[in-house]
């Protein structure tokens, strides 16, 4: 059995590019505690509140429950439900889940398989978080469900072509070109000698999700920029101007100068005769990142 397919293709229900990474939520945090402990189950009651900060922090901004993926992500073959009553699940709700004792855990042969190769709980990490999130985020995300990942050795990558895109490493020179290395948001553009620093190049329309490798789906961004953009603290609204959003708390100077004044500001860039950032990929970011309203521009 191919695990490393079988993790790339869980079924999720999928339309126009809207996001719904609940079951690699799930299986990442599984992987988890299987590392930790790879003998226990993960009763729904004692880990829901876990899922739930889990899929509020890395999930689309509309309100989700874990109970979904909790019952769901059997059918995918890489996960089991018991109950007080005996196996199976009893549903997708969160009142049968908790009124049933429901516990989960990693599917008997799965578990196996990680034990005769430890090397494949973090590859299967690896496609979970190279398909459905931004790297950006994948370091946060490892910390968030107790993952720690070994360097990917040479021959890790296994998964079909059909799987797996290549990313265009041209990209980076070119979208830090069109914005004359400085970041959009906040026109930082340090540098050690020649060399850029602390600046990266953003896809808008995340890669996982079918983001080009082109300029007018990229921004120029500062690594703080860049982190904040891509969970939802920042985005970029019609006629090109920042989005901040009013769940973004930060009372301290540096919060509300690097951030919080941001509200409404045109970006820096891109320079004339390069694309500007494209409806259809601003879109994408402000319906399936973005959290919540933005914030009105601040006073001068």
């Amino acid at each position: 059995m191919d695990w490393l397919e079988r993790t790339a293709q869980l079924r999720q229900w999928t339309r126009s590019g809207i996001r719904a990474p609940h079951k690699p939520l799930l299986l990442l945090y599984a992987l988890g505690r299987f590392q930790q402990d790879a003998v226990g189950e993960l009763r729904y009651s004692a880990v829901e509140e876990d899922l739930q900060r889990l899929l509020t922090e890395y999930g689309p901004p509309n309100r989700t429950t874990p109970a979904y993926p909790f019952h769901h992500l059997v059918s995918d073959g890489v996960w089991e439900v018991r109950t007080d009553r005996g196996p199976g699940s009893p549903g997708s709700g969160v009142r049968e889940l908790r009124a049933a004792g429901a516990a989960g855990r990693l599917a008997p042969e799965l578990r196996a398989a990680l034990r005769r190769e430890p090397e494949l709980l973090g590859r299967m990490a690896r496609v979970l978080l190279d398909l459905h999130f931004p790297p950006s985020l994948h370091g946060d995300l490892c910390e968030a469900v107790g993952l720690e990942l070994e360097r990917e050795p040479a021959e890790a990558g296994q998964l079909s072509a059909a799987v797996r895109r290549r990313r265009d490493p041209r990209m980076r020179e070119q979208v830090l070109t069109a914005y004359e290395y400085q970041c959009a948001f906040c026109g930082y553009d340090g540098r050690i000698g020649a060399v850029p620093v602390g600046l990266e190049a953003a896809h808008v329309r995340w890669w996982a999700f079918g983001g080009p490798d082109d300029v007018d789906n990229g921004l120029c961004l500062c690594s703080l920029h860049h982190k904040l953009f891509d969970k939802g603290v920042l985005g970029v609204g019609d006629g090109h101007r920042i989005l901040v959003s009013q769940r973004f708390v930060g009372h301290s100077p540096a919060a509300r100068e690097h951030v919080i004044a941001l509200a409404d500001r045109p970006l820096i860039g891109p320079q004339p005769g390069a694309h500007p950032v494209a409806a259809i990929h601003r879109s994408w970011h402000t319906s399936q990142v973005f959290h919540g309203s933005p914030r009105p521009a601040t006073a001068a």
